[in-house]
Parts: structure tokens; C-alpha cells; sequence
């Protein structure tokens, strides 16, 4: 009986773990910023538009209350060179793109930025999520001077968090960083949301890019509760082979 009992509750947490492994699907609609309503290498408008320059990203909403904000969704092929809505520099200073490669969204922080936000469904009230995504910060070509402590303020529901602070100097690249975060769902949809923050600079861009929203790994102790049983189901299995030999 007590075999059966461990057996039971080792596949209590299988069943646990191999769930949370199914969960760990992307929440977040076009995290990788590769679906444009109105092609790529544009500012985006707060809403679908006919306009040439304008352009949205599908599942998102970019606004400052007015419009889109000075936000940009930029094509990193051509983002350091004049073919590029806003030419960011790129000669001689580390700039790459992301590893996901294509497109990424871009934001001024200290020109009239957009919160970029999108409502993410199918969450489990009390659960935790993890939250990651690529960042960087450039500067635009034709402007010179060092940019400081600029960030994403990310929110999510009620809660928000800062990422770490990205400093260049004049014409610098900070390199693409990536960051994670939990966060803990209150509702079954919660808006999940971007704003671009910083000191000012000349003038400075946050890139942003990569962004996923999946379910919370099993904690490590979990994992070694469900070792730990498997083991003593065969210990418990060999004493009993033992005794009818």
C-alpha cells in the first residue's frame, strides 16, 4: 500500500510538471514584432491607418494619449544606415541585431514616447509567469553626447518593474542584454506594457525586441521531490524482490 501511495503522488507531480511544460507556449501575440498592418520601417500609429508613414503592429496598441508616440518598428538590416526611418549609428560600434533577428521596436525616451501595450488572455489567476525579452539602447545618427540610465519601465496588471539601466557614451551601442521577470497573474487577461525612461540624452533609443510571456518552470524542489520518490519507489521495489528470494 505504501508503494501504491508514492506511486500515486509521484504521478501527481508528473502530471504537475508535465503540464506546466505544456503551458510554456507564448502568451504574447507577435512578441518578435514581425506582423506589420502597414509594412515595417514606420512610426506607428495608435490605430490601423491608411497613411504611407504610419504603420501598427498586430497586437499591439502604441499611444502617448494622442497618437502612436515616437515609437518606431525598425527593420535591423538597414537600422544603422540611412535607408532606416531613423538612421540609428552604427559604424565601428558594436551594432548587431537582436538574435531574433528582422524586425525590432524602437523608442525615444525623451521625445514624446508611446506606452506599447498589448492585453494578454488565457492567464491563471494566482499563477506565476515569466516574462523575457531583448534590449538595447542606440543613439540616433546626427546627434553627439553620452546617454545615461535609460530603461523599459514593463507593467503587468497592477504591477510594474524596471529592467537594468542601459549608459553609452557618444555614438556608443550597449550591446543587446536580455532580461527576466515574474510576474503574478489577478484576472485571466492582464495588460502587459512598455514605456521607454531615461535622463536625458542625444537623443537615445531603447530597442526592444524577442519579448515572451510563458507559464513559471516547477521550483527545483519539485523536481527533487519527484527524484527523490522515484528513488525510494525502487529501493521499496528491490527490499520486496529481496524477500521472496
Amino acid at each position: 500500500m505504501r508503494i501504491k501511495s508514492i506511486v500515486l503522488s509521484l504521478s501527481a507531480v508528473a502530471a504537475f510538471a508535465t503540464g506546466t511544460a505544456e503551458a510554456a507556449t507564448n502568451l504574447v501575440t507577435n512578441g518578435n514584432f514581425e506582423q506589420v498592418t502597414n509594412g515595417t520601417n514606420k512610426q506607428l500609429a495608435s490605430s490601423l491607418t491608411s497613411a504611407a508613414d504610419r504603420t501598427t503592429l498586430t497586437g499591439w496598441t502604441s499611444s502617448n494619449g494622442n497618437d502612436g508616440g515616437y515609437n518606431f518598428v525598425l527593420n535591423s538590416a538597414i537600422a544603422n544606415t540611412w535607408d532606416s526611418a531613423i538612421w540609428l549609428k552604427g559604424n565601428g560600434n558594436g551594432y548587431s541585431a537582436s538574435a531574433n533577428g528582422g524586425n525590432f521596436f524602437a523608442s525615444d525616451s525623451q521625445y514624446w514616447p508611446g506606452v506599447l501595450s498589448q492585453t494578454v488572455s488565457g492567464l491563471t489567476v494566482g499563477s506565476t509567469y515569466t516574462l523575457t525579452f531583448q534590449y538595447a539602447l542606440a543613439q540616433q545618427t546626427g546627434f553627439d553626447g553620452a546617454n545615461t540610465a535609460n530603461f523599459w519601465e514593463v507593467g503587468f496588471g497592477g504591477a510594474t518593474k524596471d529592467t537594468t539601466a542601459l549608459s553609452i557614451a557618444s555614438g556608443g551601442f550597449s550591446g543587446w542584454q536580455t532580461s527576466s521577470m515574474t510576474f503574478t497573474a489577478n484576472s485571466g487577461s492582464e495588460v502587459l506594457s512598455f514605456l521607454a525612461k531615461g535622463s536625458p540624452g542625444a537623443p537615445p533609443f531603447l530597442l526592444l525586441d524577442g519579448v515572451s510571456l510563458t507559464a513559471a518552470v516547477p521550483e527545483p524542489a519539485t523536481w527533487g521531490m519527484l527524484l527523490g520518490g522515484l528513488g525510494l519507489v525502487g529501493y521499496a521495489a528491490r527490499r520486496r524482490a529481496a524477500k521472496r528470494a
